[in-house]
C-alpha cells in the first residue's frame, strides 16, 4: 500500500477525490442522491482529501460538498479555489478570472458560507489573473491565513517561475495541475520546483479526462455542455489517432493485470512521494477501481514502458484550445 502523502501541515491518503464532475464540466451532473452517495462512499473507503472550487457549478459543488461532509469535517482535508468564479451578467452567469485582492476575499467568504465551515484547509488560486501581479493575489490569500479563514495556500495551473514568485510572498503548500501519461507539462519544471520548496503536487484529470480508461468517451456522444468538446484531443482526427495509442497503453495495463485507469494512478504515485492524484468520478464502481490503485506498485520497467508509449510526442492534439491555453502558463519554465 502506498504511504500517506503530505500537503503542508496535512497528512492525506495517497489518492484524493476531485469533486468537480459531480456538478460541473462533463455535462449533466448526476442526481443529488447519487452524488451524495458517492461522496460518503469515498469517505468510507478512506479518502481524506476532497477538492472543490467556487467555479464548479457556480457554487453548487461547494454547497453539495459542504452539506454532505460537514458532519465529517474533522476527518477530511478540505480544499477549494478562488480567483475564478461565476459572475452574474445581464445575459446570465459567466466564468470570470479575477485575482484582485477584493475578489479573492469575496470568493473565500462565499466559499466558507457554501461549505458550511469556518476554515478551508487548502485554498488555491484557481487561475493566475495575468492582469494582477501574482504577488498581489498571494498577498491577499496570505491575509486569509492571518484571518483564520484558510490554513494553507495553493496555486493551480502555474509555471515554476510563477510558483517561486508566489512562494516568496507566502509558503505555497501545493500546486494543482493536470498530470497524467498524456499530459506532461508538470515535468517541464513545476514538479522539481515543488520538490525544491517542499510543496505537494496535486494531479487533476489523472486518467486523461476519462480517456485513459477501459471505457473512453465517444466524442460524438458527449453532452453539449461537456468541456471536452472544446479540447483538441477529442476532435475526430486526433481522437482516432489517440484510440490507437490507448490500445497500446491498455496492453501494458493488461500485462500487469490492472485496468488502464489504475495504471495511470499507480504511474503517478510512482513518479514521486509528493504527488497526490485526485481522480473524479460519478460512479461507485469507478471510485473503487481508482482507490485500489493505491495498493499497486509498478516495476521500473512498467513505468518506463508507459513513459515510452504515451507522452507529449505520441499524443495527438493539444491539451486546450487557444482561448483556454492563454489562461495558463504551465508550458513554460
Amino acid at each position: 500500500m502506498t504511504a500517506p502523502r503530505h500537503i503542508g501541515p496535512f497528512t492525506v491518503a495517497p489518492i484524493g477525490l476531485g469533486c468537480m464532475n459531480l456538478s460541473h464540466g462533463y455535462g449533466a451532473p448526476p442526481p443529488a442522491a447519487d452524488a451524495e452517495r458517492l461522496l460518503l462512499a469515498a469517505l468510507e473507503q478512506g479518502v481524506t482529501l476532497f477538492d472543490t472550487a467556487a467555479l464548479y457549478g457556480f457554487g453548487a459543488n461547494e454547497t453539495l460538498v459542504g452539506r454532505v461532509l460537514q458532519a465529517h469535517r474533522s476527518k477530511i482535508t478540505l480544499c477549494s479555489k478562488g480567483g475564478m468564479a461565476g459572475v452574474q451578467f445581464a445575459d446570465g452567469m459567466k466564468r470570470v478570472i479575477d485575482g484582485s485582492p477584493e475578489a479573492i476575499q469575496r470568493n473565500c467568504d462565499d466559499s466558507l458560507r457554501r461549505l458550511g465551515t469556518d476554515v478551508i484547509d487548502l485554498y488555491y488560486l484557481h487561475r493566475w489573473d495575468k492582469q494582477v501581479p501574482i504577488e498581489d493575489s498571494v498577498g491577499a490569500m496570505a491575509r486569509l491565513v492571518q484571518q483564520g479563514k484558510v490554513r494553507a495556500l495553493g496555486l493551480s495551473e502555474v509555471s515554476a517561475t510563477t510558483l517561486r514568485r508566489a512562494h516568496a510572498v507566502h509558503p505555497i503548500a501545493a500546486v494543482q495541475t493536470e498530470y497524467s501519461p498524456w499530459t506532461r507539462n508538470p515535468e517541464i519544471a513545476v514538479l522539481q520546483a515543488c520538490r525544491d520548496i517542499g510543496a505537494a503536487f496535486v494531479a487533476f484529470s489523472p486518467v486523461g479526462r476519462g480517456f485513459l480508461t477501459s471505457t473512453p468517451p465517444d466524442p460524438a456522444a458527449l453532452d453539449a455542455k461537456d468541456i471536452r468538446r472544446t479540447m483538441p484531443r477529442f476532435e475526430p482526427a486526433q481522437h482516432a489517432q489517440n484510440l490507437q495509442l490507448l490500445a497500446r497503453f491498455a496492453a501494458i495495463a493488461a500485462q500487469v493485470g490492472i485496468t488502464p485507469a489504475q495504471l495511470c494512478l499507480a504511474w503517478l504515485l510512482a513518479k514521486g512521494p509528493h504527488i497526490v492524484p485526485i481522480p473524479g468520478t460519478t460512479r461507485l464502481a469507478h471510485l473503487r477501481e481508482n482507490l485500489a490503485a493505491a495498493a499497486i506498485t509498478l516495476s521500473p520497467e512498467t513505468v518506463a514502458a508507459v513513459d515510452a508509449t504515451v507522452n507529449e510526442r505520441t499524443v495527438a492534439g493539444g491539451r486546450y484550445n487557444a482561448a483556454s491555453q492563454a489562461e495558463i502558463d504551465t508550458e513554460v519554465f
